[in-house]
């Protein structure tokens, strides 16, 4: 097994406990994503993911390329993690094409702005207390 074999199965497996259940509401659902005692969100903790997240937070939209570019991923490991993000309803994707090419094109969605930031004010909180030790 290869190591990014390795890394992909870890990141499966931590987020079996993430997936969607069937035939439960929409709103349930997000919310077994998240730890609610802490408020930590799960689905945004990946770091592609969180990175995704970021550049699409700092810019109005960015295409599939430019998301490629930024994290220096395959397509593949690319299009399954802005997947469970759109998903989740954090980010929108709008499907094109230019020159005969597809072009997609990602923006956050106000929901996943709001995750985002209860997301770092977690983090920014576990800095804090950690640095009082």
């Amino acid at each position: 097994m290869t190591l990014k074999q390795a890394a992909a199965k870890r990141d499966d497996s931590a987020l079996e406990s993430t997936a969607k259940p069937k035939g439960k509401p929409l709103a349930l659902q997000k919310s077994l994503r998240r730890n609610d005692r802490t408020g930590f969100d799960r689905l945004i903790y990946e770091r592609v993911r969180l990175g995704i997240m970021s550049a699409l937070a700092t810019n109005e939209s960015l295409t599939f390329n430019e998301l490629k570019a930024l994290f220096n991923v395959s397509d593949g490991n690319l299009g399954a993690h802005a997947r469970k993000l759109e998903e989740a309803g954090y980010v929108v994707c709008t499907k094109s094409f230019e020159a005969r090419r597809p072009k997609s094109v990602y923006r956050i969605t106000a929901v996943g702005r709001k995750a985002l930031l209860k997301y770092l004010e977690h983090i920014e909180s576990v800095i804090k207390a950690t640095r009082k030790i």
